[in-house]
């Protein structure tokens, strides 16, 4: 039990093939897992949420300057106020 466990030198070849296998398992089992967690994510059949069918807060914001600007733009060329936005498609 009194004995010395030297540590053994690795070479440069050695470093590099244990990183390529570490890598290669790890791209192997994050491809296996990604697909499970996707399918605990959501369910096939599953309705869209409200924000997901209207857009986030932000969208609308961005949509209600877009067309404001559009509207004013209309206005000064034409003269006439410009006519209603059709709702975006959904």
């Amino acid at each position: 039990m009194s004995e010395r466990i030297k540590p053994e030198m690795i070479s440069r070849r050695k470093a590099i093939s244990l990183l390529g296998l570490g890598a290669a398992l790890g791209f192997t089992l994050s491809a296996t897992l990604e697909p499970l967690e996707a399918e605990a994510q959501e369910a096939p059949g599953t309705a869209a949420t409200p924000a997901e069918a209207t857009g986030t807060h932000g969208m609308q914001r961005r949509q209600g300057r877009r067309s404001g600007r559009h509207q004013r733009r209309h206005t000064r060329r034409t003269g006439q106020p410009a006519p209603a936005a059709a709702p975006p498609p959904q």
